[in-house]
């Protein structure tokens, strides 16, 4: 097998000092009562005895430590090859410990890694399956109730038609979604990175969601009035995707009569921080640590009933890492919420 082998003398050592100690001393008192005593046979005894029994020992439990120990490194390489494979093998009882607390430590750490991979994969799958399942099933059932005959009808027929539509516009929401969420996470996130005033950006997004933000009387608005422009170096398209999605969230969660306010901040020298502000109903903080996992509701029901794929904001946060920059949450159950990002700044 090639494996190379760490040899401890400590334990032969100090076993031998005991054997020569014992032995010569016999020797001496032996010698001693037969009056044939005699300091340099028992010298030479000693040295004979402490090499004789130094070899001895240090042979035979280098060998049967070894082929207890082989044992163990081979059992636990069956497990994990690149762990102890490169390793030496040593019979050094407190090396030997430390390794295989070592090992089992990490397999410990893995096992659980790997526990919460299945609870996140099986609670995945059900998201995706619910997801797609609400508008499939409306579909097919829009489209068998005019097979059944309400195709006869024209105004029932149009109108199924249309909310048959809806449904399909968003099944392929979703998979729009997945698949660029599966494309950030496999690290294919290409950023075409271009220098443009995030104010106007901000204000383009304003014009677009502003009849969204009508049907709840929600004012659009920034902080305070930018009458310079803000230029940042990053990819346009991706942050207008982040500010789009942030914004549209705070126009679904927020209250009445509200607002959404967008402040920007330098940050430090080449950086500034973009803040999305909400007085909406907030989010409690035993769900601040998931809101950015895939499909994560803090309201199931509430949150399917305003749409959306529920991908949105690990997009976002991808997207944002993406740049090598950071996103933050802070959120106030029944005041509102704040959602900020850092970018990168130009003078």
């Amino acid at each position: 097998m090639g494996l190379s082998f760490k040899k401890t003398y400590t334990f032969a050592v100090i076993s031998t000092l005991y054997i020569t100690l014992f032995s010569t001393a016999l020797v001496a008192v032996l010698s001693f009562l037969f009056s044939t005593f005699s300091w340099q046979f028992c010298v030479v005894f000693a040295v004979a005895i402490a090499i004789f029994s130094f070899f001895v020992l240090q042979y035979r439990v280098e060998h049967f430590i070894y082929r207890r120990v082989k044992k163990i490194y081979d059992d636990v390489s069956l497990l994990d090859s690149a762990t102890l494979r490169t390793q030496s093998i040593t019979t050094d009882m407190a090396t030997l410990t430390r390794e295989v607390k070592k090992f089992a430590t990490d397999k410990k750490i893995e096992i659980e890694n790997l526990k919460v991979r299945e609870e996140y994969r099986r609670e995945f799958m059900g998201n995706v399956s619910h997801e797609l399942k609400t508008p499939l099933f409306t579909v097919q059932g829009y489209l068998s109730t005019l097979l059944d005959g309400a195709m006869k009808d024209k105004d029932l027929r149009k109108k199924y038609i249309e909310r048959a539509e809806k449904g399909v516009e968003r099944l392929i929401y979703i998979v729009e979604d997945l698949d660029m969420i599966s494309k950030l996470e496999m690290g294919e996130l290409n950023l075409e990175y271009s220098e443009f005033n995030i104010v106007e950006l901000i204000q383009n997004i304003f014009e677009l969601l502003e009849m969204q933000a009508d049907k709840k009387n929600i004012i659009l608005m920034f902080d305070r009035k930018y009458s310079k422009p803000i230029t940042v170096f990053a990819d346009q398209e991706k942050i207008q995707q982040v500010l789009t999605n942030l914004i549209m969230n705070s126009i679904k969660y927020g209250r009445e009569n509200g607002t959404t306010e967008i402040t920007i901040e330098d940050l430090v020298k080449n950086k500034i921080i973009v803040r999305v502000r909400d007085n909406g109903e907030g989010i409690e903080k035993q769900f601040i640590s998931r809101l950015f996992e895939r499909f994560f509701r803090v309201d199931k029901s509430g949150a399917r009933s305003e749409g959306g794929s529920g991908l949105g904001l690990s997009i976002v946060k991808h997207i944002i890492e993406g740049h090598n920059e950071k996103i933050y949450v802070e959120s106030e159950f029944g005041k509102g919420s704040e959602f900020s990002f850092t970018l990168e700044k130009l003078k």
